[in-house]
């Protein structure tokens, strides 16, 4: 009996709090709470409404009273939006990537628009999987950073949803491109140390199937030909855009005895990796090997001894992407353009003595 006694008072307990179970705040009690109708209160919401001070008030206090939270997704039925761009990036936990993704949350806030990322990891069957995804989930745009897809598959996606694309020079209906000149950053590199006096440079490439780094490699030859310097395949090696592909890299070089002053590196990770690499060697830079990077990563400024680079601003081009695709979600034609490459000079590169 005792026990029966407690089960009934902890039966009643629950019945109690089932009774007292909060409401979800919805635009209906916002309008009641507030005197006006639902209409009202949804054209406030959507910023649609030209209605009396003293009404956009009282709904004002009505949702920080009720705590109410508009709802996305019924916002967007309503308005034909989904207040979402869809982001492809290759990988997040890039440094270079990580920037411009920083960019475009940064730029799509004030916005209204969240971002949903996801990552391509340079292979053209998960970027296609990555659209597929963000299409179902009805983003009103997508960005594409880089990436492998083939240029028809991006103007064919752009037919139905809004594309903006970098690393790339296209034209299409319903999509824009921010390709930053990689040639000519490359370029400039080189002909840096060609000025500092070296003519033997080692280059360590990226990925022959990136767009930009054959871009880069290009830029690398055309500064040694316009100098009269004959190119020498030996000096070029392939990375992987990773730090342990420049260590890699330039252990390559030395254990095949190739004699070179300065290293050009396509990407600051790679630099890095070789900086190491040099110094297992007992090879001090800029002393013994002169060394210059891309992309001006923030950590390069205090790598040992700080790393000379070609400026690519990840974080403002994350910011002109997501600049362009909200422009182009609302009919606006984007005139924005990539920065032009600069030479950051710092402390890894020296005048070739004698």
């Amino acid at each position: 009996m005792w026990g029966r006694s407690i089960n009934t008072k902890g039966n009643s307990s629950v019945r109690a709090t089932q009774s007292r179970k909060v409401l979800p705040v919805t635009i209906d009690r916002v309008a009641k709470h507030a005197g006006v109708s639902v209409s009202t209160v949804s054209r406030i919401l959507n910023g649609t409404a030209v209605v009396a001070e003293e009404k956009r008030k009282a709904v004002d206090e009505a949702i920080a009273a009720l705590g109410f939270v508009p709802n996305p997704v019924a916002r967007g039925l309503a308005g034909g939006k989904s207040f979402s761009i869809g982001v492809v990036t290759q990988a997040i936990d890039s440094p270079f990537y990580g920037a411009a993704l920083r960019g475009i949350e940064d730029e799509l806030d004030p916005s209204g628009y969240v971002p949903m990322f996801v990552s391509g990891h340079w292979s053209v069957n998960v970027e296609s999987r990555c659209i597929d995804v963000l299409r179902s989930r009805r983003v009103d745009g997508i960005i594409v950073l880089t990436g492998r897809l083939s240029d028809q598959t991006l103007k064919t996606c752009a037919k139905s949803t809004p594309v903006v694309v970098t690393g790339r020079s296209l034209k299409a209906a319903g999509l824009f491109s921010l390709n930053f000149d990689n040639f000519l950053g490359a370029r400039i590199a080189t002909q840096y140390l060609l000025d500092l006096g070296h003519r033997a440079i080692a280059f360590i490439a990226g990925d022959a199937d990136h767009p930009d780094a054959n871009e880069r490699l290009r830029g690398y030859r055309s500064a040694l030909e316009a100098a009269g310097i004959k190119f020498d395949p030996a000096l070029v090696v392939a990375g992987a855009y990773h730090e342990s592909s420049g260590l890699m890299a330039v252990e390559h070089l030395l254990e095949k005895r190739r004699h070179f002053s300065a290293i050009f590196a396509a990407n600051d990770q790679m630099a890095i990796g070789a900086n190491l690499a040099l110094q297992r060697r007992s090879l001090r830079v800029p002393a013994d090997v002169s060394l210059v990077g891309f992309d001006d990563l923030p950590t390069s400024m205090y790598a040992i001894p700080p790393l000379t680079s070609i400026r690519q601003p990840a974080y403002e081009l994350g910011r002109l992407a997501a600049s362009a695709i909200l422009q182009l979600v609302n009919g606006v034609q984007p005139i924005a353009k990539a920065p032009a490459p600069q030479l950051v000079a710092r402390e890894s590169a020296r005048r070739l003595p004698g």
